[in-house]
């Protein structure tokens, strides 16, 4: 069944993930350092851009989700996440899926993100197997409110276009 244009299947992912921010992390988003005194714990780096932007593709063709397929145990420990989205669209690639586009919202008090978009968007496109352009990241805040407000934490919801080619 075709259910895009000339031969081609289409397919929607969302993602959402949330981190706590302690001491002594660097805080990586989309495979780059940006200086904060925070960043974000978790079991691997705790990219949150790459992290989402990972479930939301694997979401999106139907293998699953992050914790599943880099599941917490000590073979992924300290993994860069850029390197398991590198991974996870070798994968996909192989399996005939393109990225049409993909869109990233960091929601947070501090750091500001506008400053390193163009940066991450860069870091992420080789990944991804996409040019810069198919990428967007951006960042807003919650006005003080909940968790993100407080400065506590930092969460991160993406959505994914792909098209898998359906011709013989």
């Amino acid at each position: 069944m075709s259910d895009g244009p000339s031969g081609t299947s289409l397919r929607v992912g969302t993602a959402f993930d949330a981190h706590r921010l302690v001491q002594g992390r660097p805080l990586v988003l989309g495979g780059v350092t940006i200086p904060h005194p925070f960043g974000p714990d978790g079991h691997s780096d705790a990219d949150l851009v790459c992290h989402v932007l990972l479930d939301a593709s694997l979401g999106a063709t139907g293998r699953g989700d992050i914790g599943r397929r880099f599941p917490s145990t000590s073979v992924w420990r300290d993994a860069r996440s850029l390197d398991l989205l590198a991974l996870t669209w070798t994968e996909l690639a192989e399996a005939g899926w393109r990225l049409v586009n993909a869109d990233c919202v960091v929601v947070g008090q501090a750091p500001r993100i506008a400053p390193h978009v163009d940066d991450v968007a860069a870091a992420l496109a080789p990944a991804m197997r996409a040019s810069p352009d198919r990428i967007s990241v951006r960042g807003t805040t919650t006005d003080g409110l909940g968790f993100v407000g407080r400065g506590e934490g930092l969460a991160a919801q993406a959505v994914v276009l792909l098209e898998q080619s359906t011709a013989a």
